[in-house]
């Protein structure tokens, strides 16, 4: 590992500019320590930011007084922010490794836009890539999760991928630098470090080059992406419009199944629930899957997506006339003098109807098997399950559907059509009108 050969990787992949001011991560440890002596020479504006993840007693503190005075050596800007990060990580029900990686990089974001940042650097090298090949290969992944890690992310580079870790130390031992260790990297507690210091030397007794021998694999499969994510779109452009998916289009292509995991995938879809979607393709529909985030209904000829709520009301009361905010919709509620000017909008959010056919308090509620109104307009009963089928509503649909009620008769499917019993008529006096206020 040379200088120059880090600026032309820099320079092929447009990784920074010329002059280009840099937040850069440094934990104290080797790569990082390379990382910024090679950013600093190569003249880049460089900030230092160090996190102290309260994991490892005072070894922490040491690496966090060793980076302050690396910044001291190099008259270099420096950043230090202490986190409790198990305390996250009970929180947010993740891993360490993953607390600490979702507290590192907001911060590293939030520096870049308090000090008006290009981009921000981080240390990972050839070596972190192949782990996390290996670590991808072993949770289960699509093709994107086997080229290893990108040099760009956002305004987050990585200068150092094209070189190993070996190629680091080496670097270090010629230009003198010291760095601290992490006592933990040899510990197998963590998922990469099992991979690193236990997965990857038996690879090496099989294949002493296994490590090149797999980037060379990602570097195939990262073109072998580019031509697949070309296809990808175009499918996506075609079967997957207004949050629902076109079942029979879906089924005409190449590995529909592969298709959906390209779709779902960033919705939070796991691979073993998307091998559930794709085989209730020869089911009834009706039956409906969970990510974290979204739910999924295979409804008629499509799959219907919808981003999941945690609303669990299921009616609430209507007491006086007045402009106010109700949970969980939002609505105006006034009343109207009938003149003669009076004029009823066209408008599906707004209801319309003689406020002495009414009685107080009025309910909104979901709608139950069995509920029936008079369509406005019609003489006759219809239920509302029947009037759902006609209007082709999905299981989605039905859940979201929500009915003012004035005592047990229904006066509005909300949104859509009135009850023809409370319509304003000749003989109306005062009009309530009730509007719908988008979220």
């Amino acid at each position: 590992m040379n200088i120059s050969d880090i600026q032309q990787y820099i320079s092929e992949r447009q990784l920074l500019g010329e002059g280009s001011k840099v937040i850069v991560g440094v934990s104290g440890g080797a790569d990082s320590v390379a990382l910024l002596d090679v950013l600093h020479s190569l003249k880049y504006e460089c900030i230092v930011a160090h996190c102290n993840f309260h994991l490892r007693g005072e070894e922490s503190n040491r690496d966090a007084f060793f980076v302050e005075e690396l910044c001291d050596r190099y008259k270099l800007k420096y950043e230090r922010v202490d986190f409790d990060t198990e305390a996250y990580a009970a929180i947010h029900s993740v891993s360490i490794e993953m607390a600490a990686r979702d507290l590192r990089y907001n911060w590293f974001e939030q520096l870049r836009v308090i000090h008006l940042a290009d981009r921000i650097a981080v240390a990972h090298h050839r070596d972190d890539s192949v782990e996390t090949i290996l670590l991808n290969l072993v949770r289960g992944t699509g093709i994107r999760g086997l080229t290893g890690i990108a040099p760009q992310n956002g305004y987050v580079v990585r200068p150092l991928l094209s070189v190993s870790r070996q190629e680091i130390l080496d670097y270090l031992k010629d230009r003198k630098l010291s760095y601290v260790d992490d006592s933990t990297n040899n510990e197998d507690l963590y998922t990469r470090n099992k991979i690193r210091l236990n997965i990857i030397p038996l690879l090496e007794t099989i294949n002493p080059s296994a490590k090149e021998s797999i980037i060379r694999t990602a570097e195939n499969l990262s073109q072998v992406e580019t031509v697949y994510r070309y296809y990808i779109q175009q499918v996506k452009a075609d079967i997957f419009k207004k949050n629902a998916i076109d079942i029979r289009k879906l089924i005409q292509y190449i590995e529909p199944e592969a298709v959906l995991y390209e779709i779902l995938s960033p919705y939070k879809f796991n691979p073993a629930t998307i091998r559930q979607i794709f085989e209730s393709l020869i089911s009834q529909p009706g039956k409906i899957f969970y990510s974290e985030t979204h739910k999924l209904v295979r409804d008629r000829g499509a799959f219907i997506l919808k981003k999941r709520n945690n609303i669990s009301v299921e009616s609430f009361t209507i007491h006086r006339e007045d402009s106010f905010i109700a949970y969980p919709l939002k609505m105006n509620v006034e009343v109207i003098k009938k003149e003669v000017s009076f004029e009823i909008e066209k408008n599906s959010n707004i209801l319309y109807v003689d406020k002495n056919k009414v009685q107080y308090p009025l309910t909104i509620r979901r709608w139950h098997q069995g509920d029936w109104f008079i369509p406005f307009g019609m003489k006759g009963k219809k239920k509302i399950s029947d009037y759902f089928s006609d209007q082709k509503y999905s299981l989605f649909d039905k859940e979201e559907a929500w009915l003012l009620c004035s005592g047990d008769d229904i006066v509005w499917i909300m949104g859509k059509r009135p009850d023809d019993r409370f319509k304003v008529d000749k003989s109306t006096t005062e009009v309530l009108k009730i509007q719908l206020v988008e979220n």
